[in-house]
């Protein structure tokens, strides 16, 4: 292809943005990637999860051999132990579906596709790629905790399809595509399924789009895209958004209207996340001794702590303080203890001891897959909760 980025200009993962905002991709481009600690242990978790998969499906090796690479990787300092166990659902996921069919699946790990006859130079690595009969499977392990992500009419996970579809519809004969997003940390699994068809149509429609993003050209388009973009703090369309606001200072009547209230809320929807995404980024610059005006870094208000508890505390013991007085005893939370049990066994001893009421009401946008409320259920769950306050 020509090119030697490690990774595409038009990477399948940036393409919620680039296909929104065209120009953020060639803006994103010309700024620093970051490092953060929450990318790295992601990477640490994928390249677990990559072991057991080559193991289970493609590259058999022995216990020993297993366990030693196991091992290396307990070596980082940002390895988990809960990372086995996440893992560990991931390949259950995939191993059900490979174990599905009369006769084995192809399987790929960590398969780099080629989408670019959709986005120009694009290409990426699909997670694990299965096919059976005529179904294509592809497969994403999400390891962050922090943002749900669905895989319905999922961008990043139909370029992959369309990256593995180029390269395997000469040798096998597939109809149906099953996008599938593992997030096991969340205790997610979506899938969507498509026709080829479909796929292929949905290809040709962003052509055109994926065209003005490579070159850089278009409109940019504030929105919840922007969360994972390297310009989000100082990109100008995001701050024009945002400060626009004052545009309803103009309003006549004394009280602005439910219809104004719905415009102002769409508008402020992200403001705290990029007041916060700015405040980081001054932070940083005051950090590295540049100048941010009317603004400074100071150290924040620390917290009194021991230096050595035990030591303390032996003190205490020893001018006649009970040791009883020095500890608190609290029961688990019931995630503690599905996490400490594991899940089948707490169903087993503990489902008749778990309720799970609604939740308090809370205001989404209309595009939200959950049911309004009825206005006598929200009323009902208001006094509810005034009644309880009282109490």
């Amino acid at each position: 292809m020509g090119n030697n980025r490690e990774h595409a200009l038009l990477s399948a993962s940036g393409s919620h943005r680039w296909l929104t905002c065209t120009p953020s991709a060639r803006l994103e481009d010309s700024l620093p990637e970051k490092e953060s600690d929450y990318a790295n242990e992601g990477r640490l978790a994928h390249e677990i999860a990559e072991l057991k998969l080559r193991k289970a499906f493609t590259d058999p090796m022995g216990p020993r051999t297993f366990n030693n690479r196991i091992k290396k990787f307990k070596e980082n300092p940002l390895f988990q132990d809960e990372m086995l166990k996440h893992t560990d659902t991931y390949l259950d996921y995939l191993s059900k579906i490979v174990h599905s069919y009369n006769t084995l699946p192809y399987v790929a790990v960590e398969k780099r596709v080629d989408y670019s006859t959709y986005a120009p130079e694009g290409f990426g690595t699909g997670d694990c790629i299965i096919i059976g009969g005529n179904t294509l499977r592809v497969n994403d392990l999400k390891y962050g905790k922090g943002v749900p992500v669905s895989a319905w009419d999922n961008p990043q996970m139909k370029l992959y399809a369309l990256g593995a579809l180029s390269e395997y519809s000469i040798l096998y004969a597939i109809e149906k595509v099953v996008l599938a997003i593992i997030q096991p940390r969340l205790d997610s699994i979506s899938e969507f399924e498509l026709s080829v068809d479909e796929l292929l149509a949905w290809g040709e429609s962003i052509k055109t789009t994926a065209h003005k993003a490579f070159t850089g050209v278009g409109e940019f388009v504030p929105g919840e895209h922007c969360m994972f973009c390297r310009a989000k703090a100082l990109c100008r369309a995001r701050s024009d958004f945002h400060t626009s606001l004052e545009d309803f200072k103009e309003m006549k009547p004394p009280l602005i209207s439910n219809e104004e209230v719905g415009q102002i809320l769409g508008r402020a929807q992200n403001l705290a996340a990029w007041v916060k995404n700015l405040e980081e980024y001054a932070l940083a610059e005051c950090l590295k001794g540049n100048e941010i005006p009317g603004w400074k870094a100071v150290h924040g208000r620390g917290n009194r702590q021991f230096t050595n508890v035990d030591a303390a505390f032996g003190v205490l013991k020893a001018n006649g303080v009970d040791e009883a007085m020095l500890y608190e005893r609290k029961p688990l939370t019931l995630a503690a203890t599905e996490e400490l049990l594991g899940k089948g066994r707490f169903n087993a001893l503990l489902n008749e001891y778990v309720n799970k009421p609604p939740g308090k009401p809370t205001l989404v946008l209309e595009s939200d897959a959950r049911e309004p409320l009825k206005r006598q259920s929200a009323a009902e769950v208001f006094n509810d909760e005034g009644s309880n306050e009282n109490e």
